[in-house]
């Protein structure tokens, strides 16, 4: 009965935490049909974890200069994700700002080897969370911005094919939208433009990275939405917060 409860409901948020962070979790084994699916129902509660890393990161470097907080808190939210959304996101820059066709891109997504692209647009998007981060933006947004963007991730795997047939990102595809915005409801409650910003550059990237990977999304593609989707929430969290004050 103890291991028929750990399947139901422990498993899949292991799951979703050994997949998006770089926490420690139980030997979870080989990953059957339908758990990674069952895991993106998960995917905000990760988030908070890393969220909440990033709180306690910001609040220990308070005092020291803004500039030197910042990178502090991008080093430590590279650290808990292993940086597997920047290679995302640096896959994906190479691949879609190619002028190939949808085939070729597709191959190049494969490759290991970083072009201009990947390096000009993961220094812009790096310098931008710095600089955000600098900003010395809430912790409270800290917490939550990362539980948004993966909540929001589960829209574009919903509503975009895969592009390819193996690979995570498909076993992820079709994430259970409904009980993964239970868990997100308190950081749109609190945050709720930043939730609409992180929706609405997610699903923007999503349509136009379909039309260059003739219809479909990729994991890679998913990193880059994730990155792209924190810069945006962080951009309109650090505005609304001046904006206010």
């Amino acid at each position: 009965m103890g291991r028929f409860w750990y399947n139901l409901k422990v498993r899949p948020f292991w799951l979703a935490v050994g997949f998006l962070t770089t926490f420690p979790v139980p030997n979870l084994g080989e990953v059957k049909d339908g758990e990674m699916k069952a895991a993106s129902a998960f995917y905000p509660l990760a988030g908070y974890l890393i969220g909440g890393v990033l709180a306690l990161v910001a609040w220990l470097t308070a005092a020291l200069p803004d500039g030197l907080q910042g990178a502090l808190l991008l080093a430590a939210w590279l650290a808990c994700t292993g940086m597997l959304h920047l290679d995302g996101l640096l896959d994906s820059a190479d691949a879609l700002l190619s002028m190939k066709p949808p085939a070729e891109r597709l191959r190049i997504l494969g490759d290991v080897h970083m072009g201009s692209f990947a390096f000009g647009v993961g220094f812009v998007v790096l310098l931008l969370k710095w600089q955000l981060l600098a900003s010395s933006p809430s912790p409270w947004l800290l917490l939550c911005l990362p539980a948004l963007v993966r909540f929001a991730l589960l829209l574009p795997m919903n509503l975009f094919p895969a592009a390819r047939k193996e690979g995570l990102g498909v076993r992820s595809r079709e994430g259970r939208i409904f009980p993964a915005l239970l868990f997100a409801l308190p950081a749109i409650y609190f945050f709720p433009w930043v939730a609409l910003a992180v929706v609405a550059a997610m699903l923007l990237l999503a349509s136009w990275a379909a039309r260059r990977l003739g219809g479909g999304l990729s994991g890679d593609v998913y990193g880059a939405l994730v990155e792209i989707g924190e810069v945006a929430g962080l951009l309109v969290g650090v505005w609304w917060i001046k904006y206010e004050m």
